[in-house]
């Protein structure tokens, strides 16, 4: 039997925010003209998570705050894997790496580049910042949590590319004034516009949006903390 491809998924995208305090913009790239989901749209760095990514143990976790509402949204256990997920596709569409100098002697397989390069992932500079589900109808449905990280925090140089799979073509730092001048698909201009009037408070977000499409109409919840 084929797997539902309409199944919604879990999934994790990373937005890497660079200069924050004077020109900030964002790290993209774009998807392929052939591709079944959001074909040859400029997106951030994500994608579904794979089950290797429960596996994964962090040199510092993620906070205390952000870790609190991933557990509210995500009540079957696997938050963790949401966060592991968003640095494992950083690395492999990017060839950027959020982590700490250490070896990693027995990663899980899809987890053994990112050993080689001599890092093990480090969540403590990760925010949770946006959720979205895909509307009804698309070719793949996915739920997806955005976490965003300062450029600064990363471990590799910013301008190098060289170690990304080639998923995502023209990678490339697009100030966040002219992100509007690319095809950007809807939820991507809804989280720019948000992170963008938080700019200040991405470490500590008061909440975070959650953009729910499971019907064939749209609502926006807020998630506040991790009672309840």
């Amino acid at each position: 039997m084929k797997p539902d491809k309409t199944k919604i998924r879990n999934a994790a995208t990373i937005i890497v925010v660079r200069n924050k305090e004077k020109n900030p913009s964002v790290l993209m790239g774009q998807r392929g003209i052939n591709a079944a989901f959001m074909p040859s749209k400029f997106v951030f760095p994500g994608g579904a998570v794979d089950d290797e990514d429960l596996l994964i143990n962090f040199e510092n976790p993620i906070n205390e705050v952000c870790k609190a509402r991933l557990k509210k949204e995500n009540k079957n256990g696997q938050w963790n894997a949401l966060v592991s997920a968003a640095i494992r596709e950083l690395f492999e569409e990017t060839g950027q790496i959020i982590g700490v100098k250490r070896e990693w002697l027995e990663a899980p397989n899809n987890w053994e580049e990112f050993a080689k390069t001599g890092h093990v992932p480090d969540a403590s500079k990760m925010h949770f910042v946006f959720r979205a589900i895909t509307p009804p109808g698309r070719p793949r449905r996915f739920d997806a949590r955005f976490f965003l990280i300062e450029a600064e925090e990363l471990k590799t140089n910013l301008d190098d590319f060289s170690m990304a799979s080639d998923e995502l073509s023209h990678l490339q730092w697009i100030p966040i004034k002219d992100t509007k001048k690319f095809d950007l698909p809807f939820i991507t201009q809804v989280v720019l516009a948000e992170i963008t009037g938080n700019l200040a408070n991405t470490g500590s977000p008061k909440r975070v949006p959650f953009f729910q499409n499971t019907t064939e109409e749209s609502l926006i919840y807020y998630i506040n903390d991790g009672d309840g």
